[in-house]
């Protein structure tokens, strides 16, 4: 009963999350439209750069909306897992798209640096204006949950970074007005390019770290089978896996040593090993295999090579 009420909890965890996407999605194509108009208008590349960047953001809610909805998915024969790993294949593809924009808008940058075009800096303020404004509202939607879930992670990096963005397009035309400098106009690009390209990489590599089943960065696993060892009726651990299928969602697999012990005295070191994983690493999914004689080799992280060429 206890698991069918935390699988409804996080079900209605993810329809919210869905639902506060989807309208972020709808505000941002909106306001990507009027700033494309008001960035043509005002010849300011530092808008419509946002206005690039703001449209990546709408395939990026998009992307993240669809993979939350997958993950509502059940697990089945196909999915064992269920379809949770979407939202980090998502997370993937929204950040690489971010290097494309930056290198086209890195390139365009550099000419303007070469050939400063005037901007209109009364136009290009106002409509800045607008959008700091905008994309803080459609960052706030989103927020809520975004620490956990590393797909909805990087959908509100990409509207962070169009805060900053846009906060630095409205100082750039400020101080275009009283300057005349109109090679403060791709400079601010340039500041975005940074910040976008920061942010990218740093969720490109988490999720590398993910797909390739790395063990999460905040547990120290040799700490971990120390912990293990220290569990009453625990001889010793070997064979021992840890690794994320999102960045919420953590597993955990070992081979638990013990003395020749009945099935109830193990249980109640599988339920103590449970708790422990779950409390001090928020390690919720546990696979273990008590025995009473250790398998030959007794590694603590199993060599699959070996173990392959062993079944051959």
């Amino acid at each position: 009963m206890m698991s069918n009420q935390n699988s409804s909890t996080v079900s209605e965890v993810h329809v919210q999350r869905s639902n506060r996407l989807a309208l972020s999605l709808w505000i941002t194509l909106a306001f990507v439209i009027f700033e494309v108009i008001s960035g043509t208008l005002a010849n300011s590349l530092a808008l419509l750069t946002d206005a690039a960047h703001n449209l990546t953001d709408v395939l990026t809610l998009a992307l993240s909306w669809v993979a939350i909805r997958l993950a509502l998915r059940p697990a089945n024969s196909s999915h064992t897992y269920g379809l949770h790993r979407a939202g980090i294949l998502i997370a993937l593809v929204n950040a690489s798209s971010l290097l494309l924009v930056s290198g086209f808008v890195g390139l365009e940058a550099y000419r303007r640096f070469r050939e400063p075009l005037e901007v209109q800096s009364t136009l290009m303020s106002i409509t800045s204006g607008i959008a700091f404004v905008v994309n803080l509202v459609t960052a706030l939607l989103i927020r809520r949950g975004s620490h956990a879930d590393l797909n909805l992670r990087s959908a509100y990096l990409h509207l962070m970074g169009d805060v900053f963005s846009t906060l630095g397009a409205f100082i750039a035309a400020i101080a275009i007005a009283f300057t005349g400098f109109f090679w403060l106009d791709p400079l601010v690009s340039l500041l975005i390019v940074s910040l976008i390209l920061w942010n990218a990489l740093k969720i490109i590599w988490e999720t590398i770290q993910i797909l390739l089943e790395s063990a999460p960065q905040d547990v120290d696993v040799d700490q971990l089978a120390e912990d293990l060892r220290q569990v009453p009726g625990v001889i010793d651990v070997h064979d021992l896996h840890v690794w994320s299928i999102t960045r919420e969602m953590r597993s955990l697999s070992a081979h638990i040593v013990t003395d020749d012990i009945c099935l109830s005295e193990g249980t109640l070191i599988q339920e103590q090993i449970s708790q422990l994983l779950r409390q001090r690493y928020a390690i919720t999914h546990t696979t273990l295999q008590l025995e009473c004689k250790e398998c030959q080799p007794a590694l603590l992280y199993c060599d699959l090579n070996l173990a392959n060429s062993h079944k051959h």
